[in-house]
């Protein structure tokens, strides 16, 4: 009986004796693997994790839409392959008649973009409002070409990188233009009579599209850059000086009536970019536009000849020049929460190796050493004035004359207001402008 019951004592010590070396063995078995996901969490923590970021960027040319989204995604690309870092670029593009009043809200308030554009003569007003970066030390910097340059640089920084400059005039039919015979006009007088002839062979001169106030703008830039280059040379700062009235370059008239009397019906139902498609399909022989106009002109019809001339604001040849501008260019707010990347962002811009087919791409003319592309037929048409002096530098006015200008020709137009009307309203616009800045 002793004897069975140490058996079983023993026997029981032996089977407590195994489970125990079970556990064990399986206790070492799972320290193992336990130390394996420690290692293994170690070494994760060696790689940087993404970084994720938002950039806000706020655009004045809608037409440029799907040519800048895809350029944004490829910086995002590239900011996670080259730099880790996951980008939201959020792209806001108002309309042209809302950009400046949108601009000018955000700015003020607490929600400011991280870059936005501008036009290259309200550089030096941003800058004193303390709304410009200074990109001076920037890579970019480096690959500008002097002229243009000079057009984004106040007191010898450079503030905005240039993306259009362009030199511009009135766009015009090739095809159209040589089935009637009709040369390219020098003078008001000749221009009236092509005017005579395209309609006497069916074809309306001038493709009228005022439904947003900045294309009817555009006539008083040329007109005035026009009389002021060739005629009136001091008028723009005697304006400055409150020392000057419209009513000394009124002729600018002229060539606006003549315009208007030989356009397209309907003109304040058209927008630009169906005033460009309307054109491309030779519903005008003419249209006051700038080269920026081209994409739309030549994706509607890409055979189409486009070609380019100075408007003709009187009878004196000296006047009839182009438009010589860097109209739209890339600023970085300075209180930006995303600085860094912001100026990644402005640097990609001129990127060696992608900006080149972006500003290809919209037709813009080269501007920096990273364009090493031809540009187009009609740019270099406009280039040929240029080198023969017949252009002059895009003229500075305060935004408000400016905006006002579209909004007077607009009503202009419609019967709504006079000449004497529009010139009171700019002198009493400039007057106003000119307290504010000083």
């Amino acid at each position: 009986m002793k004897k069975r019951k140490l058996l079983t004592w023993i026997m029981a010590g032996c089977m407590v004796m195994g489970l125990t070396a079970c556990g064990s063995g399986s206790s070492a078995e799972d320290s193992q693997v336990s130390t394996t996901d420690v290692a293994e969490k170690d070494a994760d923590t060696n790689v940087e994790p993404v970084k994720e970021a938002e950039l806000n960027i706020m655009m004045s040319f809608p037409q440029y839409m799907d040519q800048w989204e895809t350029y944004c995604r490829q910086f995002e690309e590239k900011m996670l392959a080259e730099e880790n870092i996951k980008v939201k670029v959020n792209l806001e593009m108002p309309s042209s008649d809302q950009y400046e009043s949108v601009l000018q809200a955000r700015l003020t308030g607490d929600d400011a973009p991280d870059l936005y554009t501008l036009h290259s003569n309200n550089i030096e007003t941003y800058y004193k409002a303390g709304n410009l970066t200074d990109l001076s030390n920037e890579e970019l910097a480096g690959k500008i070409y002097d002229s243009v340059k000079n057009t984004v640089t106040v007191d010898g920084k450079l503030l905005a990188v240039p993306i259009e400059s362009q030199a511009w005039g009135v766009l015009y039919n090739k095809d159209i233009f040589d089935a009637c015979n009709i040369k390219v006009p020098g003078t008001l007088d000749e221009l009236e009579q092509v005017c005579k002839d395209l309609e006497q062979n069916g074809y309306t001169p001038f493709m009228l599209a005022f439904q947003e106030q900045w294309v009817p703008q555009l006539m008083t830039a040329l007109t005035i850059g026009g009389k002021v280059s060739g005629e009136a040379t001091d008028w723009l700062d005697r304006m400055y000086k409150d020392d000057a009235s419209y009513e000394e370059i009124a002729d600018i008239f002229d060539v606006i009536d003549l315009i208007m009397a030989h356009g397209t019906e309907r003109a304040m139902e058209e927008g630009s970019e169906a005033g460009s498609a309307d054109f491309a399909n030779g519903k005008a022989a003419m249209y006051v536009q700038g080269t920026w106009a081209s994409g739309t002109i030549m994706t509607t019809n890409p055979d189409m000849k486009l070609g380019v001339f100075p408007l003709p604001i009187n009878n004196n040849t000296n006047c009839t020049r182009v438009n010589l501008s860097t109209s739209t260019t890339l600023a970085v707010y300075p209180e930006s929460s995303e600085m860094d990347l912001a100026l990644k962002f402005a640097n990609y811009v001129l990127d060696d190796a992608d900006s080149a087919a972006l500003f290809q791409a919209c037709s813009f003319n080269p501007l920096a050493s990273c364009h090493n592309y031809e540009a187009s037929s009609w740019v270099n048409e406009a280039s040929e004035y240029v080198a023969a002096g017949k252009a002059y530098q895009d003229l500075v006015l305060p935004s408000a004359v400016t905006e006002e200008q579209g909004k007077l020709l607009q009503e202009y137009y419609v019967e709504s207001v006079t000449k004497e009307d529009i010139i009171k309203t700019l002198d009493a616009t400039f007057q106003e402008a000119n307290k504010i800045n000083q």
